[in-house]
Parts: structure tokens; sequence; C-alpha cells
């Protein structure tokens, strides 16, 4: 089937089917990485849109950084230092609204400790032979960071800011 299809594709002949047969498990490798590279990307989208929204729902003069630089965590190595940038702004800015809205939080920074030790678990990840574990601490950070950024969303949005 594939060698029929590269026949009406590219027109040509492929002689015994090998080099068919070669391009087409190059071309199933291909689409296999694109679908883990699309399932990678959906928690981290998702992840990037709780940032986004937590974001929105701090009035503007709190909002230490505009929303929509959350995406700039997307580009390959600038988005590892962009990072540590999204987690201080993100705390400072939950501070001051949390301050505004005179709501009592638990943290003087909201999920700064926890979304530092983050980032640089996933910064400590490329070192050889520790990186591995430092990648599984670095993705159980992150899920807790989000869980808790979720969190205070959600204790926003039950509270009108005053």
């Amino acid at each position: 089937m594939i060698q029929s299809i590269l026949l009406r594709y590219y027109g040509g002949d492929f002689g015994d089917g090998a080099a068919a047969g070669m391009f087409g498990g190059a071309l199933i490798a291909i689409v296999f990485v694109a679908i883990l590279i699309g399932i990678g990307l959906i928690p981290q989208i998702l992840y990037m849109l709780t940032l986004q929204n937590t974001l929105k729902e701090v009035s503007p003069e709190n909002q230490k950084m505009p929303p929509a630089n959350v995406w700039l965590l997307l580009i390959p190595l600038f988005g590892t230092v962009w990072a540590f940038i999204v987690v201080n702004k993100m705390a400072d800015s939950l501070k001051a609204e949390f301050a505004k809205r005179n709501v009592p939080i638990d943290e003087d920074r909201p999920g700064y400790s926890v979304g530092l030790t983050y980032c640089i678990l996933i910064c400590c990840s490329i070192i050889p032979f520790l990186g591995f574990l430092a990648a599984i601490g670095g993705l159980v950070c992150w899920i807790i960071y989000w869980v808790k950024i979720a969190g205070y969303k959600t204790k926003l949005q039950q509270t009108k800011p005053m």
C-alpha cells in the first residue's frame, strides 16, 4: 500500500520495493515522533492557559507582566530561562492582588518556592547521570506548581476586587 502511494506521489519506480519500504518506515517514524511531540505539547499548552488565565484574574495595576507573555515559554532554550521570570512575576502579581483584596494566603510569595524549585530541577536535568532524577523531580514540582496556581486562580475568582 505504501509503495502504491509513493508511486502515485513521486511517479517513480522503486524497483524491488526496498527503497519504498525504507521510505515508508521513515515516514512512519516521523509520524510517530510528531504524535509524541503533539502529546507532549498538550499538557504544556494547558499549563500556559492556566498561567495566562490566572494573570487575567489579577487587576491590571497588579500584573507584573502581560498575561500573553506566558506563551514565550514555548520558545526552546529561551523558555527555560523565561520560566524563572514567569514564576517570579506570577508570585509578585498574586501577592499584590491578594493584598489588594485583603485575602489571606499561606505564602509570602504565592507559588514562588515550588515554582523556583521546578525551574532549578529542570535546568539540572542536563547533568549526566543525575539529570534523570532531576527531571523527575522537576516534573513533580511542575505539576505541584500548576495545581497551586490553579488554586490561586480559583481563589481570585471567588473573591471580588475591592
